[in-house]
């Protein structure tokens, strides 16, 4: 897999009771090393590969593996998976799908990339385990 084609753009509004910073810290917890834009009401991030690390990592330590997997299926569109996450879950770097937009405001990401990045996330599992994992080639790893 190319992994120069990977895009990530996550966007996650803030409400009047909410601290921005609260909200680019919480987006922080799942994709670390976005490039966040922090505006008054929106926190808006940018990145590739590198920034779907820790959401990786975190979709097997939280065995969450098979829901992962139907969402993002679910959300695929073309070149593009769209899912959105839990903001308040997210505070304390916990993975949630929320069926709809939540009462705050839900984390929207959008990721664009070949079609093994679904199999890379979130591989098809047999009792919770991944059947098997794929490694990505990094190209550009600094």
């Amino acid at each position: 897999m190319d992994t120069n084609e990977i895009e990530v753009s996550v966007m996650a509004s803030v409400r009047p009771t909410e601290s921005t910073e609260k909200v680019a810290r919480a987006i922080e917890n799942l994709f670390f090393g976005l490039d966040l834009t922090i505006g008054e009401s929106v926190v808006e991030g940018r990145g590739g590969i590198d920034s779907l690390r820790t959401f990786h990592r975190l979709l097997r330590e939280q065995k969450i593996l098979d829901t992962a997997r139907s969402v993002l299926l679910r959300g695929k569109i073309g070149d593009d998976i769209q899912f959105r996450l839990g903001k308040q879950a997210a505070t304390v770097s916990r993975i949630n799908f929320p069926p709809e937009e939540e009462m705050l405001g839900s984390i929207h990401v959008n990721i664009n990339g070949p079609d093994l990045l679904v199999d890379w996330l979130a591989p098809t599992t047999a009792e919770g385990k991944p059947i098997e994992e794929i490694e990505l080639e990094l190209e550009d790893h600094v």
